[in-house]
This record gives C-alpha cells, sequence and structure tokens, in this order.
C-alpha cells in the first residue's frame, strides 16, 4: 500500500506507533490540543477552495498584465540560480495562451494545492499567527490572511519546481508550471510584504537561504560518498529557512515570540525531513542522496544502522523543538496546540519508520548504496 492508499492519520496507521496512540488518547478524551488543532484543521478545509479560487485569479491577472514575460522568466531564472526552471523565449506565447482561461489555471492551481506539506501546513499557520495576535493584543484579520496565504504561496512554490527538477509527476504540466513560478513568487511577496518592513526582509532571507540548501542538495548528488555532517546540516537549511521564517512571520518577527516560533518549526522541519526521508526511500527504492540515512548508512556500512540512527536523529530534532515550549510565556494560550502538533510529526517519522521495517529493504538498500 503506499502513502497515498492509506492515510498516515488513519486510525489503523495512528495505532501502529506510540506517539499515534497518544493522538488517539487525546482525541478520546478531547484535550485542549487535540481541540485546538481539530479547530484549525476543519478552519482551513473551509478556507481552502476559496483559498485556490483567489490563488487561480490572481495568477491569471498578473500573467494577462505581464507586457514583458520574458524578462519575467530571465529575472527568475537569475533570482533562483537556474535556467532549468524557465522557458525560453519562443516557449513562452503558446504556454501563455493555454493558460489564458480561468478553468484551466485552477487545474493547475488544484495539482500543486494537493501536497499534504501545503494542507498540514495551513492550519499550523492560522494556529500560530492567532497565539502571536492574542498575546500581543492584535486583531486583524486582513493581515492574518495575507501573512497565512503569502507564506503558503512561498511554500507552494517549492512543490511545481521540485516537479520540474525531479521530473517525476505532471509531466505534462512542467511548462506551465515554467510559466507560473515567477508569478506565484510575486503574489507571496505582495502578500507577505504587508507585514511591514522587518517581515518582508525574513522572507527574503528565508527565500535565499532556502535556495542554498536546494543548490547543495544538488551538489551533493555527485559526491555521495564523501558528504560531510556539516553539508548535510547546511542541506536542512531548506526546512529551518522555510518553516522557521514562517513562523517567525506568523509573529510579525517580533520577539520573543517569533524567535520561539522560528525555533520550534525549524526544528520540527527538520524532524520531517528525517520522515520524508525514509518515506521517499521507500518508494525510490534506494536510499535517497543526499540524505541522513545515507551518512549514517555509509558510515557505519550497515543499511539498517543507518536508519536507526536517522530516527534518532528525528527525536533529536523534536527534543529541540520541544524545548522551546518552555520558553512561552506564563498563561500562553496555545501550548497544547504546539505540544499536539510535535506529537503528529513524531508519529510521522515512527510509522514511515516501521513501514520500512516491515519491508525488509535492508539487503536490496545494501546493495545500491554508491560506492
Amino acid at each position: 500500500m503506499s502513502g497515498k492508499d492509506q492515510s498516515v492519520v488513519s486510525k489503523e496507521s495512528l495505532m501502529s506507533t506510540k506517539p499515534g496512540k497518544q493522538i488517539m488518547k487525546q482525541a478520546l478524551f478531547k484535550s485542549k490540543g487535540y481541540k485546538l488543532f481539530n479547530k484549525y484543521k476543519e478552519e482551513t478545509e473551509k478556507q481552502f477552495p476559496n483559498f485556490a479560487e483567489r490563488f487561480a485569479k490572481g495568477l491569471l491577472d498578473e500573467i494577462q498584465s505581464d507586457s514583458n514575460p520574458n524578462s519575467t522568466q530571465q529575472s527568475f531564472g537569475n533570482e533562483v540560480g537556474s535556467t532549468e526552471i524557465i522557458l525560453n523565449a519562443s516557449e513562452i506565447e503558446p504556454i501563455k495562451s493555454k493558460l489564458d482561461n480561468l478553468e484551466v489555471m485552477q487545474d493547475r492551481v488544484n495539482r500543486i494545492l494537493n501536497s499534504n506539506f501545503v494542507k498540514m501546513t495551513f492550519p499550523v499557520f492560522n494556529g500560530l499567527f492567532d497565539a502571536a495576535a492574542e498575546f500581543s493584543g492584535r486583531d486583524d484579520p486582513q493581515l492574518k490572511q495575507d501573512m497565512v496565504e503569502g507564506h503558503i504561496l512561498a511554500i507552494d512554490l517549492s512543490e511545481p519546481m521540485d516537479r520540474i527538477v525531479d521530473k517525476d509527476e505532471d509531466l505534462e504540466f512542467l511548462d506551465d508550471y515554467k510559466l507560473m513560478n515567477p508569478y506565484i513568487l510575486k503574489l507571496a511577496r505582495d502578500k507577505i510584504s504587508k507585514g511591514g518592513e522587518q517581515v518582508l526582509k525574513e522572507f527574503e532571507d528565508g527565500f535565499k537561504d532556502a535556495r542554498i540548501g536546494q543548490y547543495l542538495d544538488e551538489k551533493l548528488k555527485s559526491t555521495p560518498t564523501t558528504i560531510t555532517e556539516e553539508e548535510m546540516t547546511l542541506s536542512y537549511k531548506k526546512y529551518r529557512a522555510v518553516m522557521g521564517t514562517a513562523g517567525r512571520n506568523m509573529a510579525l518577527a517580533e520577539r520573543p515570540l517569533g524567535e520561539i516560533f522560528y525555533l520550534g518549526m525549524a526544528r520540527a522541519a527538520e524532524g520531517v525531513g528525517c520522515g520524508n526521508e525514509i518515506e521517499d526511500s521507500i518508494k525510490n527504492g534506494f536510499v535517497k542522496i543526499p540524505s541522513w540515512p545515507l551518512y549514517y548508512s555509509l558510515l557505519a556500512n550497515d543499511v539498517k544502522k543507518g536508519f536507526d540512527v536517522t530516527l534518532e536523529k528525528s527525536n533529536l530534532y523534536l527534543q529541540d523543538a520541544r524545548l522551546t515550549l518552555e520558553l512561552l510565556p506564563e498563561e500562553f494560550s496555545h501550548k497544547e496546540f504546539l505540544e499536539f502538533l510535535f506529537l503528529t510529526v513524531e508519529h510521522y517519522n515512527q510509522y514511515w519508520y516501521n513501514k520500512l521495517q516491515k519491508a525488509n529493504k535492508w539487503s536490496e538498500f545494501q546493495s545500491k548504496l554508491p560506492k
């Protein structure tokens, strides 16, 4: 059964891990953390169709009103440091006229929004923004929408970019995504800038760091056997930058909450990164390059040990994330919400690790390790 057939949060899946059982117990007794988490999940499900519609319309407007799409493509290519993810001048017009229709645009937007990462982070950002707004006595529904959606759009941009680079799905739409990407980034920036200068600066710094992490990933693919611990930590910059920055900006980059959210979200995202690498290895049939499982497997010359240590590594990241709970102000309204969030990350990692144990592909993985 692939991850898509059986949900990681189905009753059966939750029963298969220790943190999953704790999640079920909290659901049963309707704990504060569970209730808050559920509230934001339901809220997101209601908001999502409107968000997707606004997203598609906004993109269409941006594309239609751009008098020089070729220079838009070029400057996006320069900014992300890759010509692989943009269209040549001669390819632009046919793609532009194909996308010049709201229904077609809506289809492409729904494809890239159909990502677990996007669906899981939306309620988290809503919760963090509310918590910070309550703490600072700020109530501004429009600002909340701009901050949450701006960061969701920025995260969403990684989806089509990954598909273009990996060429592993949506092959017939990759050129459409190439045209759309610069405008997705523009929409994200426009919304995020509503939070003020410091918030936009944090976003720009985070975006730069995420690109460094991604660039390093590409580079390390060619030297898998000599990867160092320092390079692996740098490669994880992409997780820290994306989620940590979003966390910080939900508190409008104001200390202390902005810094506490940054730490909690950055470490939780690095923990999820370990789970992603375990999941990807199962789906691909070999240990992902670069990844903590590969790094540890090569050092120990033992794939099973490599994955065991990776699970421990993910728990260390989570331990770090949980330390931030101690730093929250007294009477902080969303502490249990964050506790529950970290529990779901722990379950996710343990779930994929258990799947890997059951699949028992150690010798196959061992034989495919880079020499």
